[in-house]
């Protein structure tokens, strides 16, 4: 199935999970200050962690695009 923009479900699916990750990537920053301004060293650290593994994946999902959409 195509969406109203005609752009194949794979690269749609694709495309999607790339604005997830980038978008939970800049929360994340939100959350990070949020948890060092409470001095929660560790919840900071497990935000700046999950942050990484955002960007790991958006990087991923950028270069399969690269090959993908034209």
């Amino acid at each position: 199935m195509k969406h109203s923009t005609n752009v194949p479900d794979k690269d749609y699916n694709l495309i999607s999970v790339l604005y997830h990750v980038l978008k939970g990537a800049d929360n994340c920053d939100t959350y990070i200050k949020d948890a060092e301004e409470a001095n929660d060293r560790e919840l900071a650290d497990f935000f700046k962690e999950t942050k990484e593994k955002y960007m790991e994946i958006a990087e991923k999902a950028k270069k399969l695009a690269a090959g993908r959409i034209s």
